[in-house]
């Protein structure tokens, strides 16, 4: 999952103090007769309308991030644009529901079922006998085979990014009619349902050189709602038309636009009537909002009064470094610039008034990773500890509640409410308790006020010189002794230490210290200062603002907490991937299929030949061979009640371990035109491309829950 706006999608391990005698893992949640899935803590806000209320025609512009450098969504450099538009252009057997389960696509699949378990698992795939490429080809057992042999693992000249669930496909044949397509696994595969979502041609597929190239630039055949028109990486554009072979109901937009806008510049674009449709930060939802109510006087960013009262600051800071004529001229020159700024305001929020911000939570959660590769966080103790001493819930708040969301803290590793994996197993490690965190920090030896040995710092010279300056703003330490800036540049933690003996702790019997309970933790002369990196980039403001008060959290405990920000673009390669950090944000997204999908970022690192540690995607480095276990075991059950059970107890030893811990589901939060129908935040559920579309002039938009349940299909 991506920190709060970038990071991966789901494509050195020290000692471990994780065994059975210390942990107390509470019965699963889910052998009752009580379902703890729930359900979504937030639906869809899409504007449901049924078809018949959409105009026929237009052009939908869409903001996306980038225009991806590969149309090949099995790529290691695909991205979400590329998620997006093989959605709207290819074959998906299954998608996800509203509550992020699968369901079949029945514009595919008449029908998908396991018919055979023994001798090998058999599922017999129907397909809609209407389902074509847009050459006129039948899609069948072709293509399935082809994307099996590409993707199977066993052909290394096909650059794949995964092969999971693929690499168990024994063979691949036509079933008693070219609509029946057999499939026989080698081995048991619960997550079959995974697969062959999205299906490319045997086009695609079929050979090295058309998997490697062939599908990067463009989709020459595809079979969905949607064709790939157009794709300018220098403009910045993805240009979708209409498909005129589609055999489901005909797509009401005649294109989709995804247009390229950084995220601080969408609200602009808005404004400007070049987008339609953008996702949002918080202060661009703000603006939408006060968009839509009435204002009374002045402009709506400036109450009458407030050009006068910025006039007088910028006269006073005249006044301090000139005359009063200086002052004066500019206090002219800062009325005008200040009346042209309120003018643009007032016109963009005009303008921004024909939008509406439409608000669910995202299929994807942010978590406090915690790296247990080195340094003190090796301890599981540790980490218990930073993981005890935090309040879930208030952070959880702190994001959501401002935005009008539920603010409920994410209780699994595996999967987030509603979905059918999900139970909140975070007793296993227990809430927030300060004593409790205290107790586990002074048994793992980390003494208040303990003596801290002082090193020699070399000095760093300036220009001419003079001691380099470390008082800039993104340098400095918002919580703890020592700044920043006194990190070596390769990211290895570095302790400024304060005064003391070396070593040992205070006879028995000695005089605690003034203001013991404000000292820092500390144990053989290195105090307890955890190092947290984020990334500096105008997305990152709201990790910025929970990295805040987490750290204010373990100020509490007595762990201190040395900020480091740094660029976006460095954030996961040079720092998180690398191990370069103590404690980091960055969010994962949901998956129905956990036993394939999050094994790779659970999964117990192990040596590679050249000595280094392979961790997949386990960044924290934190992992148990009986979660692999439990992952292995889930993934090979058919049963899916077993399955389930397996993959919760899995997700309570993840919470025992304290590698990572669950915060909050994330926002998301989307500008929408309000003609603009069956579009904005999908939640879990997989978006309906040819139901989007504008409302025909005087029509209504339905009131049910969600497009599908109100369009005539």
């Amino acid at each position: 999952m991506s920190q709060h706006g970038v990071g991966p999608r789901a494509v050195m391990r020290s000692v471990a103090f994780l065994t059975a005698g210390v942990l107390a893992v509470p019965a699963l949640a889910g052998c009752g007769s009580e379902d703890p899935s729930g359900k979504p803590l937030a639906g869809q806000d899409v504007q449901p309308a049924p078809r018949d209320r959409i105009a026929d025609g237009g052009t939908l512009r869409w903001a996306v991030d980038s225009v991806p450098d590969t149309l090949n969504t099995f790529q290691s450099d695909a991205d979400a644009t590329t998620t997006r538009v093989t959605q709207a252009v290819l074959p998906s057997m299954f998608r996800m529901d509203a509550s992020g389960r699968p369901e079949r696509n029945p514009d595919y699949l008449e029908s998908a079922e396991v018919v055979d378990t023994e001798p090998k698992q058999v599922v017999l795939y129907k397909l809609n006998q209407q389902a074509v490429w847009s050459d006129g080809r039948e899609i069948g057992a072709a293509d399935f085979a082809a994307q099996w042999r590409a993707l199977s693992g066993k052909d290394t000249a096909y650059w794949t990014a995964r092969n999971a669930g693929y690499d168990r496909i024994q063979k691949i044949e036509r079933g008693d009619s070219a609509l029946e397509v057999r499939v026989t696994f080698s081995r048991p595969y619960a997550d079959w349902r995974s697969l062959f979502s999205p299906l490319y041609p045997k086009d695609v597929m079929g050979t090295p050189d058309s998997f490697n190239d062939g599908a990067r630039k463009k989709l020459k055949v595809t079979a969905g709602p949607f064709t790939v028109k157009k794709a300018d990486r220098e403009d910045g554009e993805i240009t979708l038309a209409r498909n005129p072979r589609w055999w489901g109901e005909p797509a009401r937009l005649s294109e989709i636009v995804l247009r390229t806008v950084p995220r601080d510049k969408r609200a602009a674009e808005l404004a400007a009537g070049t987008l339609d449709l953008a996702e949002i930060d918080p202060a661009a939802a703000r603006r939408i909002t006060l968009a839509a109510r009435p204002h009374s006087s002045g402009s709506p960013l400036m109450g009458p009064g407030a050009d006068r009262s910025a006039a007088d600051s910028l006269r006073s800071w005249a006044v301090a470094n000139g005359s009063d004529e200086d002052a004066a001229d500019e206090e002219t020159v800062a009325r005008k610039k200040l009346r042209k700024a309120a003018v643009k305001y007032a016109r963009q929020q005009r303008a921004l008034s024909g939008f509406e911000v439409r608000k669910s939570l995202e299929p994807a959660y942010t978590q406090l990773a915690l790296n247990g590769a080195e340094g003190p966080l090796t301890d599981e103790r540790v980490r218990r500890a930073v993981a005890r001493a935090l309040d879930r819930k208030e952070i959880a708040q702190a994001v959501l509640k401002p935005l009008g969301l539920p603010a409920v803290p994410v209780g699994s590793h595996l999967a987030l409410s509603g979905q059918a994996h999900y139970a909140d197993n975070s007793g296993a490690l227990g809430g927030q308790d300060t004593k409790e965190a205290q107790a586990l920090l002074a048994d793992a030896g980390w003494v208040r006020g303990g003596p801290v040995k002082e090193e020699k710092k070399e000095e760093a010279a300036g220009p001419e010189g003079e001691e380099a300056d470390d008082s800039g703003e993104d340098n400095k330490a918002q919580h703890g002794p020592d700044p920043a800036g006194h990190l070596a540049r390769d990211g290895k933690q570095y302790q400024q230490h304060q005064g003391g003996a070396p070593g040992a702790y205070a006879p028995r019997g000695t005089a605690a210290p003034a203001n013991q309970e404000a000292a820092r933790l500390a144990k053989n002369g290195k105090a307890l200062t955890l190092r947290f990196v984020l990334p500096s980039g105008p997305g990152s403001q709201t990790l910025r603002t929970v990295a805040d008060r987490i750290s204010r959290m373990l100020e509490r405990v007595g762990i201190g907490t040395e900020i480091s920000k740094v660029s976006d673009e460095s954030y996961f390669k040079d720092h998180i991937a690398s191990g370069q950090y103590d404690l980091a944000l960055y969010s994962w997204p949901a998956t129905a299929y956990p036993a394939t999908d999050a094994r790779p970022v659970f999964a117990k690192p192990v040596p590679a030949a050249d000595g280094s540690l392979n961790v997949e995607q386990n960044y924290t480095r934190v992992g148990t061979d009986q979660v692999d276990q439990l992952f292995d075991e889930a993934v090979a059950t058919l049963d899916e009640g077993e399955s389930r059970s397996l993959i919760r107890k899995a997700d309570s030893r993840i919470w025992a371990a304290a590698g990572s811990i669950p915060l909050f589901q994330r926002p998301q939060l989307l500008a929408a035109r309000k003609n603009l129908v069956n579009a904005g935040a999908f939640g879990f559920g997989t978006p309906v491309y040819e139901d989007m579309g504008f409302l025909k002039k005087g029509a209504k938009p339905a009131s049910g829950p969600s497009a599908k349940a109100s369009s005539a299909r």
